[in-house]
């Protein structure tokens, strides 16, 4: 049990489910990335994914893609994102945080090095994007040792045997990509998403939470698959409100808030 845990039990609890958000850690800047998690908190988010900048981000549309470069600009590394949740955790022991990324940079650090900083600096999780389950075997084993979720991706053409596989690694929740592409697509039909999201509960025998990422930009969209699902995961309209409003901090974390206040309140319960 960790932070992640802890916070699906409680949402299942409440039958309502998870409001997880994503955002680059150092777009615009350092500062502004610790002062947006905290308001995420206060604005309802129950879980933060952080990405961790890297030079070839191939799973993110154009939208993540400028705010890593950003944060690339200001010469962000991993390193910087381990110092970003350990003044996360001064004033907040509850959220989890997820780091989102590509195994690179880990691979640069070493497997254990980065499990051991990821603990003791108070990170819950971890998603590679480029580290399938059938590849994730040494990394798997050293993060559970160290209490750490290793996430892992399922989309709509991930066949059963491999989606098997898939739910044998994942531990903390299942990202569920809602469409066929890259971060920052729409959504047109949700049916198929829910029989997906219903495939895998069946597969897994309710083993373990089943998010939904990729395409969530309003609220009638995170309501409709909130229903269904055990979380949904919003970035690419919080970077575009980041990108759109950096040069006006005040209004930048107005508007954010804004915004994510308006999606928990549309989520309401199941």
């Amino acid at each position: 049990m960790n932070r992640v845990n802890e916070i699906f039990l409680q949402k299942k609890k409440d039958k309502k489910a998870a409001f997880i958000t994503y955002l680059v850690c150092g777009d615009p800047d350092i500062a502004s990335t610790l002062k947006l998690m905290h308001l995420m908190v206060d604005s309802g988010v129950d879980l933060i994914e952080l990405g961790v900048p890297f030079t070839d981000p191939i799973a993110d549309g154009p939208t993540i893609q400028k705010g890593v470069e950003r944060a690339l600009k200001k010469n962000i590394s991993l390193k910087d994102v381990f110092k970003v949740v350990e003044s996360f955790r001064k004033k907040n022991q509850k959220t989890p945080i997820v780091l989102m990324g590509y195994i690179n940079p880990i691979e640069s650090m070493g497997y254990t090095k980065f499990a051991i900083q990821a603990k003791n600096k108070g990170v819950d999780g971890v998603l590679l994007v480029d580290s399938p389950p059938e590849e994730s075997n040494v990394i798997n084993k050293i993060l559970l040792k160290n209490n750490l979720c290793q996430i892992f991706l399922a989309s709509p053409t991930t066949e059963k045997k491999r989606l098997k596989l898939i739910i044998k690694h994942t531990s903390g929740y299942l990202y569920y990509v809602s469409v066929k592409g890259i971060t920052g697509s729409s959504i047109i039909d949700f049916k198929p998403i829910k029989k997906s999201v219903d495939n895998i509960r069946k597969i897994s025998k309710d083993s373990i939470p089943v998010t939904v990422g990729f395409g969530i930009k309003d609220g009638v969209t995170a309501k409709s698959i909130g229903k269904f699902s055990d979380g949904i995961i919003i970035g690419s309209s919080i970077v575009e409100l980041i990108e759109k409003y950096m040069n006006n901090k005040t209004e930048m974390y107005k508007k954010i808030k804004s915004f994510l206040i308006s999606i928990n309140k549309s989520m309401g319960k199941k």
